[in-house]
């Protein structure tokens, strides 16, 4: 599989995660992302035994786009702990079937994970499990009933984005786990990692990388 490379050094890869991959070895038995770079570098590098790459960040199966990883377990420790202090700075754009109330704001829930059913719930602040979740939107565009959205993680919890629009009103097109009353089997998932800059884990340089989501339906609709 040809993973487009957006930015790399001895540091960090920087890739283009295709829809539909899992980033690391899951029950499916699939093909998956860490497996396949890491195969890459070892040809492209010619390097002996395993090859060391770090998983800092997650991508949702179905989602596509910019993602980070470490070559060295010093980068990885240091992109850690700039996620940890905020400091991976994430944008995403999604379409989404319906239209905001407002063109722009700050959406906060409380999430919990049911891992048996790998489903993200809408709760409570009392939930005993809940974590706090918080993204900031901007409307771009509305067209055939859609919208697309810019998306800012302001925390990283399972699922986020899918359901806190979707509790908000606002399933994802194609999302037929948050969305199955206006979406249906087949659809790809309208949710794609489109920037992501932070600070070089070790010039300390501002690192920043953008993804265009594939030239399609329902994306195609906008010029992005």
């Amino acid at each position: 599989m040809n993973i487009p490379i957006l930015y790399e050094d001895n540091h960090v890869l920087v890739v283009e995660k295709p829809v539909n991959i899992p980033v690391q070895a899951d029950n499916s038995g699939d093909n998956d992302l860490l497996t396949i770079l890491k195969q890459d570098l070892k040809i492209r590098y010619q390097k002996p035994g395993n090859v060391y790459l770090g998983l800092v960040h997650r991508l949702d199966r179905p989602v596509g786009g910019v993602m980070v990883f470490a070559k060295t377990s010093k980068s990885a420790s240091r992109l850690s702990d700039v996620i940890r202090k905020g400091e991976l700075d994430r944008w995403y754009i999604a379409v989404v079937r319906g239209k905001p109330q407002e063109n722009q704001g700050i959406l906060e829930h409380y999430l919990y994970k049911d891992t048996k059913k790998n489903k993200v719930h809408a709760v409570s602040a009392d939930h005993k499990q809940a974590k706090k979740a918080v993204l900031e939107y901007e409307l771009i565009g509305t067209r055939d009933k859609l919208s697309l959205l810019a998306v800012r993680l302001h925390t990283g919890r399972s699922h986020q984005i899918r359901v806190q629009l979707s509790a908000s009103g606002l399933p994802l097109y194609g999302d037929q786990k948050y969305g199955p009353k206006v979406n249906r089997p087949g659809q790809q998932i309208a949710l794609w990692a489109r920037t992501l800059n932070f600070p070089h884990p070790t010039t300390k340089e501002i690192v920043e990388v953008h993804s265009k989501p594939p030239n399609e339906y329902p994306w195609n609709l906008w010029e992005i």
